[in-house]
Protein backbone atom coordinates (compact mmCIF):
# COMPACT_ATOMS: atom_id res chain seq x y z
CA UNK A 1 0.00 0.00 0.00
CA UNK A 2 1.82 3.09 -0.95
CA UNK A 3 2.18 6.03 1.63
CA UNK A 4 0.62 9.45 2.05
CA UNK A 5 2.67 12.02 1.22
CA UNK A 6 2.39 14.38 4.45
CA UNK A 7 2.35 17.72 2.24
CA UNK A 8 -0.18 16.55 0.40
CA UNK A 9 -2.64 15.52 3.59
CA UNK A 10 -1.37 18.68 5.64
CA UNK A 11 -2.82 20.40 1.93
CA UNK A 12 -6.02 18.70 2.43
CA UNK A 13 -6.69 19.26 6.35
CA UNK A 14 -6.12 23.00 5.75
CA UNK A 15 -8.51 23.36 2.94
CA UNK A 16 -10.97 21.71 4.99
CA UNK A 17 -10.61 23.94 8.08
CA UNK A 18 -10.67 26.99 5.61
CA UNK A 19 -13.93 25.68 3.90
CA UNK A 20 -15.25 24.90 7.79
CA UNK A 21 -14.32 28.65 8.76
CA UNK A 22 -16.20 30.31 5.46
CA UNK A 23 -19.03 28.12 6.04
CA UNK A 24 -19.80 29.59 9.78
CA UNK A 25 -18.89 33.15 9.04
CA UNK A 26 -21.40 32.91 5.85
CA UNK A 27 -24.47 30.67 8.51
CA UNK A 28 -23.35 33.90 10.90
CA UNK A 29 -24.09 36.52 8.68
CA UNK A 30 -27.09 35.13 7.11
CA UNK A 31 -29.20 34.69 9.84
CA UNK A 32 -29.48 37.95 10.97
CA UNK A 33 -30.34 39.11 7.77
CA UNK A 34 -33.11 36.66 7.58
CA UNK A 35 -34.69 37.79 11.07
CA UNK A 36 -34.32 41.90 9.44
CA UNK A 37 -35.82 41.07 7.05
CA UNK A 38 -38.70 40.06 8.54
CA UNK A 39 -39.32 42.83 10.68
CA UNK A 40 -41.28 45.18 8.64
CA UNK A 41 -43.90 42.38 7.60
CA UNK A 42 -44.52 42.47 11.75
CA UNK A 43 -44.71 46.18 11.63
CA UNK A 44 -46.55 46.66 8.68
CA UNK A 45 -49.21 44.18 9.80
CA UNK A 46 -49.44 46.36 13.30
CA UNK A 47 -49.75 49.36 11.06
CA UNK A 48 -52.30 48.02 9.48
CA UNK A 49 -54.56 47.71 12.66
CA UNK A 50 -54.17 51.59 13.32
CA UNK A 51 -56.25 53.98 12.28
CA UNK A 52 -55.02 56.92 9.81
CA UNK A 53 -53.25 59.20 10.96
CA UNK A 54 -56.00 62.75 11.36
CA UNK A 55 -58.83 60.06 10.73
CA UNK A 56 -61.95 59.84 12.72
CA UNK A 57 -61.60 56.18 13.97
CA UNK A 58 -64.63 54.99 13.43
CA UNK A 59 -66.38 57.96 14.98
CA UNK A 60 -70.37 58.74 13.79
CA UNK A 61 -71.29 61.77 11.80
CA UNK A 62 -74.36 61.64 13.75
CA UNK A 63 -77.84 60.25 13.50
CA UNK A 64 -80.00 61.65 10.66
CA UNK A 65 -83.37 63.34 12.23
CA UNK A 66 -86.08 65.24 10.61
CA UNK A 67 -87.46 68.23 11.81
CA UNK A 68 -90.24 71.16 11.74
CA UNK A 69 -89.11 74.55 11.38
CA UNK A 70 -91.95 76.90 11.65
CA UNK A 71 -92.92 80.00 12.53
CA UNK A 72 -90.75 83.50 11.81
CA UNK A 73 -88.85 81.95 9.58
CA UNK A 74 -88.02 82.47 5.94
CA UNK A 75 -88.79 79.12 4.41
CA UNK A 76 -90.91 77.16 7.06
CA UNK A 77 -90.79 73.20 6.39
CA UNK A 78 -89.54 70.34 7.33
CA UNK A 79 -85.37 69.32 7.09
CA UNK A 80 -83.13 66.40 7.41
CA UNK A 81 -80.82 67.14 9.43
CA UNK A 82 -78.65 65.08 12.28
CA UNK A 83 -78.11 64.38 16.20
CA UNK A 84 -75.29 66.52 15.46
CA UNK A 85 -76.71 69.61 14.12
CA UNK A 86 -77.73 72.53 16.83
CA UNK A 87 -80.77 74.74 16.35
CA UNK A 88 -79.04 77.41 14.97
CA UNK A 89 -78.30 74.79 11.88
CA UNK A 90 -82.22 73.99 11.07
CA UNK A 91 -83.06 77.72 11.62
CA UNK A 92 -80.41 78.34 8.96
CA UNK A 93 -82.08 75.73 6.60
CA UNK A 94 -84.86 76.93 6.89
CA UNK A 95 -83.30 80.64 4.97
CA UNK A 96 -83.06 82.24 8.50
CA UNK A 97 -85.41 83.90 11.33
CA UNK A 98 -87.40 87.12 9.64
CA UNK A 99 -87.01 90.63 11.30
CA UNK A 100 -90.05 90.14 13.57
CA UNK A 101 -89.11 86.98 15.37
CA UNK A 102 -88.60 86.53 18.86
CA UNK A 103 -85.39 84.40 19.24
CA UNK A 104 -84.87 85.16 22.70
CA UNK A 105 -87.73 82.37 23.57
CA UNK A 106 -85.49 79.85 21.39
CA UNK A 107 -82.37 78.21 22.81
CA UNK A 108 -80.18 78.40 19.35
CA UNK A 109 -77.65 76.07 20.95
CA UNK A 110 -79.33 72.96 21.81
CA UNK A 111 -78.96 69.97 20.05
CA UNK A 112 -81.51 68.45 17.56
CA UNK A 113 -83.59 65.29 17.55
CA UNK A 114 -86.21 63.24 15.81
CA UNK A 115 -89.42 65.00 15.16
CA UNK A 116 -88.80 67.87 17.15
CA UNK A 117 -90.79 71.02 15.99
CA UNK A 118 -88.70 74.05 16.32
CA UNK A 119 -91.73 77.01 16.33
CA UNK A 120 -90.25 80.58 15.95
CA UNK A 121 -92.42 83.46 17.61
CA UNK A 122 -93.18 86.50 16.31
CA UNK A 123 -92.46 89.37 18.85
CA UNK A 124 -96.02 90.66 19.86
CA UNK A 125 -96.87 94.30 20.27
CA UNK A 126 -98.59 95.26 23.88
CA UNK A 127 -102.71 95.70 24.32
CA UNK A 128 -101.61 98.39 26.04
CA UNK A 129 -99.85 100.34 23.57
CA UNK A 130 -101.78 103.25 22.01
CA UNK A 131 -100.85 102.12 18.27
CA UNK A 132 -102.43 98.57 19.33
CA UNK A 133 -105.69 99.39 21.17
CA UNK A 134 -106.32 102.09 17.97
CA UNK A 135 -105.53 99.28 15.33
CA UNK A 136 -108.16 96.68 17.15
CA UNK A 137 -110.48 98.90 19.25
CA UNK A 138 -113.38 95.97 18.80
CA UNK A 139 -111.32 93.51 20.14
CA UNK A 140 -111.86 94.94 24.22
CA UNK A 141 -115.67 94.39 23.60
CA UNK A 142 -116.41 92.27 21.05
CA UNK A 143 -115.34 88.36 20.39
CA UNK A 144 -112.15 87.68 18.26
CA UNK A 145 -113.02 85.95 15.10
CA UNK A 146 -110.80 83.08 14.77
CA UNK A 147 -110.36 83.19 11.39
CA UNK A 148 -110.02 86.89 10.55
CA UNK A 149 -107.42 87.97 13.46
CA UNK A 150 -103.70 88.90 13.53
CA UNK A 151 -101.25 87.73 15.69
CA UNK A 152 -101.88 90.71 17.72
CA UNK A 153 -105.25 90.50 17.95
CA UNK A 154 -104.84 86.73 19.44
CA UNK A 155 -102.33 87.70 21.76
CA UNK A 156 -104.76 89.89 24.03
CA UNK A 157 -106.60 86.66 24.76
CA UNK A 158 -106.30 85.48 27.86
CA UNK A 159 -103.64 82.67 28.23
CA UNK A 160 -102.86 83.23 24.62
CA UNK A 161 -98.95 84.28 23.80
CA UNK A 162 -97.03 85.04 20.77
CA UNK A 163 -96.34 81.27 20.58
CA UNK A 164 -99.83 79.72 21.09
CA UNK A 165 -101.35 82.71 18.85
CA UNK A 166 -98.61 81.59 16.04
CA UNK A 167 -100.13 77.50 16.48
CA UNK A 168 -103.66 79.13 16.19
CA UNK A 169 -102.62 81.10 12.71
CA UNK A 170 -100.71 77.84 11.27
CA UNK A 171 -103.45 75.80 12.18
CA UNK A 172 -106.29 77.85 10.12
CA UNK A 173 -103.67 78.55 7.67
CA UNK A 174 -103.48 74.44 7.03
CA UNK A 175 -107.01 73.75 7.34
CA UNK A 176 -108.66 76.12 5.81
CA UNK A 177 -109.90 78.18 8.55
CA UNK A 178 -112.12 77.06 11.68
CA UNK A 179 -115.59 75.32 11.67
CA UNK A 180 -116.68 76.05 15.20
CA UNK A 181 -115.15 77.36 18.24
CA UNK A 182 -115.03 73.53 19.61
CA UNK A 183 -112.32 72.84 17.08
CA UNK A 184 -109.57 75.09 18.78
CA UNK A 185 -108.91 72.16 20.88
CA UNK A 186 -106.88 70.79 18.18
CA UNK A 187 -104.51 73.73 18.29
CA UNK A 188 -101.36 72.24 20.58
CA UNK A 189 -100.78 73.90 23.91
CA UNK A 190 -104.85 74.52 24.06
CA UNK A 191 -107.05 71.94 25.97
CA UNK A 192 -110.53 71.62 27.18
CA UNK A 193 -109.70 73.68 30.19
CA UNK A 194 -107.95 77.03 28.16
CA UNK A 195 -111.23 76.20 25.49
CA UNK A 196 -113.82 76.83 28.16
CA UNK A 197 -111.93 79.82 29.24
CA UNK A 198 -111.83 81.20 26.13
CA UNK A 199 -115.06 79.82 24.25
CA UNK A 200 -117.14 83.48 25.42
CA UNK A 201 -114.30 85.40 23.90
CA UNK A 202 -113.76 84.02 20.31
CA UNK A 203 -116.07 83.22 17.40
CA UNK A 204 -115.77 82.29 13.80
Amino acid sequence: MPQTDPRRLAAWVAAGLILALFAAWYLSRSRPTAVAAGEPAVATIAAAGQSPPGGRGGGSAGTPVVVDVSGAVKRPGVYRLTTEDRVEDALKRAGGATRRADLSVINRASKLEDGRQILVPTRGKSASTPSATAATPATSTGPVNLNTATLEQLETLDGVGPATALKIVEYREQHGGFKSVDELDQVAGIGEKRLAALRDHVGV
